[in-house]
């Protein structure tokens, strides 16, 4: 996965040179590597926001023990809670040499940090199997992804459906415009600099909504994308009377769609769906894409054809105790996870039998 848009220079960067990830905003930037030998990003943490691994309970924990859980070392894509690959040249091209390599600088890199931890959050299987063998704690999480059943077109798509949910989804999708909506789809330079300062205005009307903060990333980070990422960027507008009311915003690479953030001025019936998952589908299918990973939760997703995938996050606990309550905790949590993705799965909206 060479063109994973998240481990690029591009996006690392414009992360960290728009003021997203610094030591004020609690992701000081410490990558291991560069050069001659396997990059690896690293942050050193003095908070647990925006990572969607939920570790606040063993933080809380931490605390009543009298004992200091933050900093903590954190490998991951900022602020995204996307599976994929964490190492460049990616985990494939590397051994277990490398892995015991990285994991002694990481433990070196904790002890001068004072970390009481370290998490490797959303990483492929080859990552994953890299490391391996290294005691580390292995914590499973759900998500739900869309995959591309080799569909010529939507209507291929809702064909594989049931009776009721081709009713659903089409009846959702005439909504739209039923209300006046009109909606594009723009590609890479096609989003100019109006576009990007209104789609950061309803990124922060959203996170507003959402937890009274603006979020966390600036206006200067999306148009810096807009200029280096380009060919890995789409969004979908919609408008009514040729004034734009809400927007998504995907990346993609050459297998896989990511929708990342949305947002709308107005509330219209039906918008979430058309803009995050039904565009983004029609997308995948027209460019080929094998996969459509639109964001973490969302049960609402299922009957929409997104089926429920494991996700999972590698941690080293220093503390010894800890890591052995923390191993507990995952390996329930684990069991817990496995009885909801069978649940899960009974409710894809697919077709069986004569339906």
């Amino acid at each position: 996965m060479s063109d994973y848009p998240f481990l690029s220079r591009e996006f690392l960067s414009a992360l960290e040179e728009t003021g997203c990830t610094t030591a004020a905003t609690g992701w000081q930037a410490r990558h291991l590597g560069g050069g001659r030998r396997p990059f690896m990003p690293l942050y050193v943490k003095t908070h647990s926001y925006g990572e969607y691994v939920f570790d606040w309970a063993w933080a809380d924990a931490y605390h009543r023990a009298g004992l200091a859980y933050y900093p903590k070392l954190v490998t991951a894509i900022p602020f995204s809670p996307i599976t994929g690959p964490r190492l460049r040249p990616p985990a494939e091209q590397l051994d277990g040499k490398a892995a015991e390599a990285l994991f002694a600088e990481l433990r070196d890199i904790a002890a001068d940090t004072g970390a009481s931890s370290w998490h490797l959050l959303f990483p492929d299987t080859a990552t994953r199997r890299l490391f391996r063998g290294l005691g580390l704690l292995e914590r499973s999480g759900v998500q739900f992804h869309w995959f591309n059943r080799g569909y010529r077109d939507f209507d291929d798509f809702l064909a594989a459906c049931n009776a009721r949910k081709r009713k659903m989804v089409r009846r959702e999708r005439r909504r739209i415009a039923e209300q006046g909506l009109r909606v594009e789809m723009r590609e890479g330079t096609e989003i100019d600099t109006r576009l990007w300062a209104f789609f950061f205005r309803l990124y922060q009307l959203t996170y507003l909504k959402r937890s009274g903060m603006e979020g966390y990333l600036t206006e200067a980070f999306f148009e810096r994308l807009g200029t280096t990422l380009a060919d890995r960027l789409a969004m979908a507008v919609a408008y009514v009377d040729g004034e734009a009311v809400a927007a998504a915003l995907y990346l993609h690479d050459a297998g896989s769609l990511y929708g990342r953030y949305w947002g709308c001025l107005r509330e219209y019936e039906c918008l979430h769906f058309e803009l995050c998952y039904y565009q983004g589908i029609e997308y995948a299918i027209r460019r080929g894409l094998d996969r459509f990973d639109a964001g973490a939760q969302g049960e609402h997703k299922i009957p929409r054809g997104f089926e429920p995938v494991e996700t999972w996050s590698l941690h080293w606990i220093r503390h010894p105790e800890f890591a052995v309550a923390i191993a507990d905790f995952v390996a329930r949590e684990r069991a817990y996870n496995l009885r909801y993705l069978e649940e899960a799965r009974s409710l894809l909206p697919f077709r069986t039998g004569g339906d």
